[in-house]
């Protein structure tokens, strides 16, 4: 992924948490989007972006990288990566 498209807070979260850049990249490309409160726009994996990425990638590769899909990315509205972290938890939709 281009480093102009992430804050240097977001560099740092990257390399602290193990998040390859593939990963990064395939979840700003096929990642679920959902508005945050804050006036930015969280994108994550869910099952639709799943079996998108599997389209695109192969079955086998999602399979192979399942675990490195549990992420989710905060992005501005101008499509920076502000943070990216390990999710843990189910996301709610409003």
């Amino acid at each position: 992924m281009n480093s102009k498209l992430l804050t240097a807070h977001a560099q740092v979260r990257a390399q602290q948490r193990g998040v390859p850049p593939l990963i990064l990249e395939w979840l700003v490309e096929y990642g679920a989007t959902q508005p945050d409160q804050h006036g930015a726009e969280l994108r994550y994996f869910d099952h639709a972006a799943r079996r998108r990425l599997s389209r695109a990638v192969g079955h086998k590769v999602v399979d192979l990288l399942g675990q490195l899909l549990d992420m989710y990315a905060v992005m501005s509205n101008d499509g920076v990566v502000i943070t990216i972290g390990h999710r843990f938890k189910r996301i709610n939709r409003h």
